[in-house]
């Protein structure tokens, strides 16, 4: 068990909660998360936000019992934590763009600060979608050569293709996938984060099955990062 360093609220049904130890992680990988018994029976898939020397952060948006129970952790109490789950995002080289709409935003500020330190990434701008109110813009422009907010509109209409090698992406399916189509017009690569309803988060249930052109994979183990044009996107 850890313990809860604390539990913002950074916007209704949005948090950042920072919990004190030393853990692993790399950009886009996830931790299977809990804080209570028995119920509700699944442990919530978080990716990872943050980590620092003595803490490991996840930015979360309420939006069901797991979470909502999440929202009113308290600083000491305690919390359990397994991971690192997944395959992250890959090293890369040249210019990258990040792309995330709502809180898909969440993975991207634990990938642009280990970008941010990648001698080989000649550009790493940062695109952000919401569709209320922006957040975080402040926090994610630390590490970005340029950053650009849409509110109420779509961030794709931001994004000039051409400029980037890769754009690494997590949001609304709908998003990704439009990301996809239009990046291959000018070969770009692109790498998107599923998110999916998860029982183990070691691929021994099959309950985040993704489809791909390859057959079924499983989210948690096999991704969530895929390569873009290997998905089969459901909208």
């Amino acid at each position: 068990m850890a313990r809860v360093i604390s539990n913002e609220c950074i916007r209704q049904d949005i948090f950042v909660l920072r919990v004190e130890g030393k853990f692993e992680g790399k950009m886009g990988q996830f931790y299977m998360v809990r804080a209570w018994g028995k119920f509700p029976v699944l442990s919530r898939p978080l990716s990872i936000h943050d980590i620092g020397e003595d803490y490991i952060e996840f930015l979360y948006r309420v939006q069901g019992q797991g979470t909502s129970i999440l929202s009113k952790l308290k600083p000491s109490d305690e919390i359990s934590l397994e991971g690192p789950y997944g395959n992250g995002f890959p090293l890369v080289k040249g210019k990258i763009a990040l792309v995330g709409g709502g809180i898909g935003i969440a993975p991207l500020y634990l990938t642009a600060k280990q970008l941010s330190e990648n001698e080989d990434v000649d550009l790493l701008d940062i695109y952000m979608g919401f569709r209320n109110e922006a957040i975080l813009k402040e926090k994610y422009e630390e590490f970005a050569d340029n950053i650009y907010i849409n509110v109420d509109g779509f961030i794709t209409d931001e994004i000039d293709f051409k400029k980037y090698d890769y754009i690494f992406t997590c949001g609304p399916e709908i998003m990704m996938k439009k990301i996809v189509d239009m990046a291959k017009e000018y070969h770009t690569k692109v790498y998107v984060s599923i998110e999916k309803r998860m029982a183990c988060g070691v691929g021994a249930c099959l309950v985040c099955t993704c489809k791909t052109k390859s057959g079924n994979k499983r989210t948690c183990k096999d991704g969530p990062v895929f390569l873009g044009e290997d998905v089969v996107f459901d909208v």
